[in-house]
């Protein structure tokens, strides 16, 4: 099966790593990938929202299955646009991409199932915003209604700070459009957890839970970026939380899809949080977390590809998930800068190598290839998952092989997995 991927961060080259062990995959094709990606698959030099230039792509190179890694090109409808050129494709039409487009949308879904989530209300004009915070007060959450690459979302101790979120997202527009509308919602306390799950239109099948790190510093400190690091398996996932979170948030999601009368093909991503008042959901995804997929991918024994040609054909009721009992932690590096900017590209970075040598898959999230130096080209740049027979080995591991990779004004978390 010759398979494309469209991407070009940690997620896509964990999905390509994963798909070049599998079985069923006999040739891996990418766009854009990047410099880690290109060991391992042919890249080709297209933006994820070209959608005409992707489905010419994939009509040019034969290719049997086209995985979609990034949100952005699943709202642009590039699954829609591939499934009219009868090419198979992983990943939901923008109809269901709209779950993690629209915040609004995947509220609207919840409610129609009652599954549980925040309360919240929804605002188009700031200044009906800030009325409700300051009338309100107390802790609360701001988040974007679109897509702002996990940077929308602001915890909010008292009304000067909401006052001062609402402002950055309608009025400054920090966010750009995805902050036209926002959602302000009730603050809720406890531990998070990822939870995802195969689809195919008709049933889903779970992975194992996974924990990310969002705050950009140690304890939870500072404002939210695309993920800072994960681990799994995760402690606090026991049988009964993983069995409320496929009966109480993952089938009534699927059943809420399903009656919107598409069928969603993909991955269904949950981010729930375990409050006092039981399992609850902070947000929906319509695609692999990220980095939550650079340490899930590397548990899962099964061939991946025979999964998502099971979704693509309606058939994820014969297939059964082996994972490894190892423990996998993910460390990301992100550049100088991250996450409000600007950040510093063109960086040289130093000692992948040395890294791979302490047991390590290094991924490459935002670098570039410039005069045969590997250089820093994002926010995000590596994602540095090792695994063990327990989180403690994994995190000791992972941190070794950090310890061997240099950028300047590089900047870590030191407390991935520490806890479990």
């Amino acid at each position: 099966m010759r398979t494309l991927v469209v991407g070009g961060g940690g997620r896509e080259h964990a999905l390509v790593w994963a798909l070049e062990r599998a079985g069923s995959v006999d040739e891996i094709l990418c766009a854009p990938g990047n410099p880690g990606i290109a060991e391992i698959a042919e890249c080709f030099d297209l933006a994820v929202t070209d959608i005409p230039g992707l489905v010419g792509l994939a009509k040019r190179t034969d290719s049997d299955l086209v995985v979609v890694g990034p949100e952005a090109p699943l709202v642009a409808g590039l699954a829609d646009s591939l499934a009219d050129a009868n090419i198979r494709v992983f990943g939901p039409h923008a109809r269901g991409a709209l779950l993690e487009g629209s915040k609004s949308y995947a509220k609207k879904l919840m409610k129609a199932k009652g599954i549980p989530t925040a309360k919240s209300e929804e605002f188009e004009l700031a200044a009906d915003a800030i009325r409700y915070v300051e009338r309100t007060g107390g802790p609360v959450v701001v988040k974007a209604d679109g897509l702002a690459a996990g940077k929308g979302v602001t915890v909010c101790n008292d009304a000067d700070e909401a006052r001062v979120a609402v402002q950055t997202a309608m009025t400054e527009r920090r966010f750009g459009d995805a902050g036209a509308r926002i959602l302000i919602e009730e603050r809720m306390m406890g531990p998070e957890l990822s939870i995802l799950a195969f689809c195919d239109g008709k049933s889903i099948l779970p992975m194992q839970a996974a924990q990310d790190f969002k705050r950009i510093h140690e304890g939870d400190a500072g404002p939210n970026t695309g993920g800072m690091g994960a681990y799994s398996p995760v402690a606090i996932c026991t049988d009964a939380v993983f069995g409320q979170a496929i009966d109480r948030v993952l089938e009534p999601i699927a059943a809420a899809l399903q009656d919107e009368g598409e069928p969603y093909v993909g991955v269904i991503y949950a981010g729930l949080i375990l409050t006092g008042d039981g399992l609850k959901v902070i947000e929906f995804n319509c695609r692999f977390g990220d980095p939550e997929a650079q340490v899930l991918l590397p548990r899962l024994n099964t061939d991946l590809g025979e999964v998502m040609a099971a979704c693509v054909d309606g058939s994820l009721s014969t297939i059964n998930l082996d994972w490894s009992p190892n423990a996998a932690v993910c460390v990301v590096l992100a550049s100088a800068g991250y996450p409000e900017g600007p950040v510093s590209t063109g960086v040289p970075i130093e000692g992948l190598q040395a890294a791979r040598r302490e047991g390590a898959t290094v991924f490459h999230s935002g670098t570039e290839m410039k005069d045969g130096q590997i250089v820093t080209a994002g926010g995000r740049v590596l994602c540095v998952t090792a695994t063990g027979k327990d989180a403690r080995i994994a995190r000791a591991s992972a941190y070794a092989a950090v310890g061997q990779i240099s950028f300047e004004g590089m900047q870590f978390r030191s407390d991935i997995g520490a806890e479990n």
